[in-house]
């Protein structure tokens, strides 16, 4: 997408924005890693922004910097994207509670895995590291060893019946999708 997905208006909110109110109401603390340079919406005092040293890594390293740094305060952590508008706390809830002893609980789309829409043990930020030294960059790889829980869709959909929290933007196409959406629930 041309426009950055942290960005894009729903009304006078951004897409981050929403996110961030989702996120709030189930988590705390909360913080929010971007680029180096990458511009963000005024966000609630109370979310931290973390800045990525190492540009271009991908989702992995903003992983890895967001679990370590919550390491410090808390064991569990929601990890998500920018990108998905139409979250519900009710999903982030609901993906905590299957966590027991586990280490992940990720949401699973038939065989597609949604490392965006998934609960981590924070102690797997140095795992996140490792992996980026050994340039396996994808965060499914965090999987490997450790106590995983796939929630389906049909799980999720008793919190969430039309899977909106996993609905993302990668396209122009896909962000006037979830703006009709979500223009048809809260604009007057």
């Amino acid at each position: 997408m041309q426009s950055p997905k942290a960005l894009l208006p729903f009304g006078e909110r951004t897409s981050l924005q929403l996110v961030v109110d989702a996120v709030r109401a189930v988590v705390s603390p909360l913080v929010v890693v971007a680029a180096p340079d990458q511009s963000l919406p005024e966000l609630p005092p109370d979310v931290e922004i973390l800045r990525d040293p190492r540009e271009g890594l991908g989702p992995l390293a903003g992983i890895a910097l967001g679990l370590s740094h919550l390491e410090q305060v808390t064991e569990v952590a929601y990890v998500t994207g920018c990108d998905v508008p139409l979250l519900r706390p009710d999903f982030i809830r609901y993906l905590a509670s299957r966590l027991g002893d586990h280490d992940i609980v990720m949401a699973r789309e038939e065989r597609y895995l949604h490392p965006l829409a998934a609960v981590y043990r924070t102690r797997l930020g140095k795992r996140a590291w490792e992996l980026i030294e050994s340039d396996r960059m994808r965060p499914v790889f965090l999987r490997e060893d450790v106590s995983t829980v796939d929630v389906t869709t049909d799980e999720l959909r008793q919190v969430d019946p039309q899977l909106e929290s996993l609905q993302n933007m990668n396209t122009p196409a896909d962000y006037e999708k979830l703006l009709a959406i979500w223009q048809s629930r809260y604009s007057e």
